[in-house]
């Protein structure tokens, strides 16, 4: 069993709600006003909430703690889940297309997770190539407006992959919450 003392002690810049990662009027994800209309913005928003959360998740880590494998014995660390993303969204592109599948960028089997070591330019790499990632993906997506058009070899529809994509975010920022906590002891939403 582990000794407590190894653990840092919790905290939270949220001084409303002490297991809150921001107070709610400094929450980037809060926005004032209505919902958005329609089924497409609405996935199109909580995507978005999500990608900003895992970002804010990594946000104020030098590049040992981001690589840090906080939660033993996974091998899970906030970079790797960074790079990752990277891998799934370009994979995504693969569901969407009927041509030859993109290859991975990291290489083989967990080298995403693998290859995440503290060094600022794998840190720097990886936040580039999720930005690239993620903006072609959502490009390769806007081309099919229509939830229920199918699309790719598998004919997957893009509601699918879209819920898919919230689901798989969502996942890895309840992830994110863990690491990050064991990494500096900061909790929140």
């Amino acid at each position: 069993m582990s000794d407590q003392s190894d653990q840092p002690a919790r905290w939270t810049q949220a001084t409303v709600y002490p297991d809150m990662w921001a107070d709610p009027d400094d929450d980037p994800r809060n926005r004032d006003g209505a919902s958005p209309d329609g089924e497409l913005a609405t996935l199109l928003d909580f995507l978005a909430d999500y990608r900003l959360t895992l970002r804010m998740k990594c946000e104020g880590l030098d590049a040992e703690q981001l690589a840090r494998r906080s939660v033993p014995p996974s091998t899970m660390s906030l970079l790797g889940l960074l790079r990752h993303l990277v891998e799934v969204e370009r994979d995504w592109r693969n569901w969407i297309s009927d041509g030859d599948p993109l290859p991975k960028l990291y290489g083989e089997r967990d080298a995403d997770f693998n290859g995440a070591i503290a060094d600022q330019t794998v840190v720097d790499a990886a936040y580039a190539d999720l930005e690239r990632e993620q903006a072609a993906t959502d490009a390769a997506l806007a081309e099919h407006p229509d939830l229920s058009e199918r699309v790719g070899k598998d004919g997957i529809a893009v509601r699918e992959l879209m819920v898919h994509r919230i689901e798989e975010y969502a996942r890895h920022c309840g992830h994110a919450d863990l690491l990050r906590e064991c990494v500096d002891g900061r909790v929140g939403q």
